[in-house]
């Protein structure tokens, strides 16, 4: 279960990195609003603990365009303030559950676990984009009327690809998310993109428009429309 903390003060960011991390948790720090909203939006997390009250970007402000974006990915606010309104807005932007400081840490990792076991209510079970459909299910992916045959490999990427559809993919973060090798000694480069070509030609072969784009010198991006 990979974990993002968005939280600006650092003792209390590494005390909740710590104990997630003892619990066998993958997490990822982000120290300002900013690096927050960009990894939220361009990695895949199970749960985001997002405190609202930061410079820069504001908590709300991430949530809200998350929301907007239909990123549907638990979201734990922390905050200072614990008046009614604060927390009901809180919620009415799409926050799965609210915590004010100071908070007792073995409450916050209960509250995560719990949030975790509920998982994504609104995600299903197919991804779709064009006439292309991916069952997590009984793992078939069809494009039109073609059944695909596809390794595992390929059909792990396409998963990667469909999640993040209309934004770019960097082979780092293909090499750290599906390869899940993101230290290897040789870079994944050059097996990432035989694996996209290999895809490429079952996915948009036979005629079909493209859906697997290249972003020359940077990664991919699938989606309907021509870069």
């Amino acid at each position: 279960m990979r974990v993002l903390i968005v939280e600006d003060e650092r003792k209390l960011a590494q005390v909740v990195a710590s104990a997630l991390q003892a619990e066998h948790y993958d997490v990822v720090v982000a120290p300002t609003g900013e690096d927050g909203f960009l990894r939220a939006n361009a990695e895949v997390f199970d749960l985001v603990v997002l405190d609202l009250m930061r410079p820069g970007r504001s908590g709300l402000e991430i949530l809200q365009t998350l929301r907007q974006r239909h990123i549907d990915t638990p979201v734990l606010i922390l905050t200072a303030r614990d008046g009614v309104d604060d927390r009901v807005l809180g919620l009415d932007l799409g926050a799965d559950d609210y915590l004010v400081k100071p908070f007792a840490l073995p409450e916050l990792l209960a509250r995560i676990r719990a949030l975790l076991r509920r998982g994504r209510p609104s995600e299903g079970l197919r991804l779709k984009t064009a006439d292309l459909e991916l069952d997590l299910v009984t793992r078939r992916a069809i494009r039109g009327e073609r059944l695909l045959e596809l390794t595992a490999r390929e059909f792990e990427l396409l998963e990667y690809l469909l999640r993040h559809q209309g934004h770019l993919v960097s082979r780092e973060m293909l090499a750290r998310e599906v390869w899940t090798e993101p230290r290897r000694a040789t870079p994944l480069d050059n097996v990432i993109d035989v694996q996209i070509t290999r895809l490429r030609k079952k996915v948009d072969g036979d005629g079909s428009a493209r859906l697997i784009h290249t972003v020359r010198g940077v990664g991919f991006v699938l989606r309907e429309a021509e870069p």
